[in-house]
């Protein structure tokens, strides 16, 4: 058979994810410091993995409502109305998904028509470009830059939007630069989109893992924006629950209806038992994210200066766990830099281009990792370093 006539195309012709690749490698190398994925080492906090052990022994492993289970929803609804002032129907409003990953897709596969133009700002997470496209939407990339400390300025938003412009997809705290939003930028954007029929698809799964005095403010909190905004987030990367694939999605009842729907057919439900473990996390998990928020913290300044000290200029993040250096020193691509360092130091970081092109001449790390195996890594890169000077 000639399998590649029977593909989707826009499928075929993407590219694999850039982070994954250089995983891969790495896992099959000796002795590799690998700072390429997102995953906290953190183990899950105990109290919430015997809320799920528990489900297990009393046999509750039935599928759920299509949304959830009605007690996540309503401690979901609880929660996001503390962090953002705004008040979701956990009947109607509200979502659980298989990770944030799948409240992306849903969204998108749910307001997408052929044609239509998503904006998504770059860099960003690998996955919202070609999952826009298996929608059948035109992507539009709003470049952002250093100088700017890579927010997404009301500015690149005005210029990008047409008539045909359906979406704006808001990463923000951002994979892979550690780009916060603050109150005076956010408001800024809103007066952009006021007016319009933009729907924001806000995915705010890194919003727990913001640095210094100002807390994370979220776009939906502003006046108007509520109305036209998806909200994503998920208990990944707070709660140390990456593998137990817990996500959520809220907005208005009326696309949210037609979310479910497509949820419905797709997968059911979220698995039963990390829903009940994702009860115990929002109802008791404050005091594990506070203390894995502190530790990255310390991570944080480490990787900054070291980075800084070694001459790889480095932004400084204020949320989420990464670095984005720039390698412009060695006069290397990032894909030279990244194959490199794995080959002669075995470390793996990842290559920016990997979250839209305008990454070239960076690299992101991942600081989620413990303090000496980011001071192992600091040193071998180092050594890497000096072959250049």
């Amino acid at each position: 058979m000639q399998y590649d006539k029977l593909l989707n195309r826009t499928l075929a012709q993407l590219p694999p994810s850039g982070i994954r690749r250089f995983f891969d490698i790495a896992n099959e190398m000796e002795e590799v410091i690998s700072l390429s994925v997102g995953e906290p080492d953190f183990a899950t906090p105990w109290h919430i993995r015997q809320a799920g052990i528990r489900n297990l022994e009393e046999g509750k492993t039935w599928y759920t409502p299509n949304a959830g289970l009605i007690a996540l929803r309503q401690e979901i609804s609880r929660y996001v109305q503390k962090e953002t002032g705004v008040a979701y129907d956990p009947k109607t409003e509200v979502l659980v998904t298989v990770g944030g990953s799948e409240a992306i897709d849903l969204a998108l596969r749910a307001l997408i028509n052929p044609g239509d133009e998503v904006l998504v700002p770059q860099p960003s997470f690998v996955c919202y470009d070609p999952l826009a496209r298996l929608s059948g939407a035109v992507t539009v990339p709003l470049i952002t830059k250093a100088q700017d400390g890579f927010r997404l300025t009301a500015e690149a938003l005005r210029a990008a939007i047409t008539p045909r412009t359906k979406v704006l997809v808001f990463p923000f705290p951002n994979n892979p630069t550690g780009a916060v939003m603050r109150r005076e930028h956010l408001e800024q954007i809103a007066d952009v989109l006021r007016g319009t029929d933009i729907v924001v698809l806000t995915d705010e799964i890194y919003s727990s893992l913001t640095y210094g005095d100002q807390p994370h403010v979220s776009i939906v909190s502003l006046p108007g924006m509520a109305e036209r905004c998806l909200y994503i987030n998920g208990f990944s990367k707070a709660f140390a629950m990456t593998g137990w694939r817990m996500g959520y999605l809220c907005g208005p009842a009326p696309l949210m209806k037609q979310i479910i729907k497509l949820h419905q057919f797709a997968l059911m439900c979220a698995p039963t038992t990390a829903q009940h473990a994702a009860i115990e996390a929002l109802r008791n998990g404050e005091d594990d994210v506070l203390h894995m928020r502190a530790e990255y913290d310390g991570r944080r300044r480490l990787i900054v200066d070291g980075l800084n000290r070694l001459g790889l200029t480095c932004f400084e993040p204020e949320g989420a766990f990464y670095v984005f250096p720039s390698v412009a020193v060695t006069g290397l691509s990032s894909e030279e830099f990244c194959t490199r360092l794995l080959q002669e130091q075995h470390v793996a970081v990842v290559p920016g281009p990997a979250f839209g092109a305008c990454g070239e001449g960076f690299v992101r790390i991942s600081y989620c990792y413990s303090i000496d195996h980011i001071r192992e890594a600091l040193r071998r890169i180092e050594i890497f370093l000096r072959s250049f000077r």
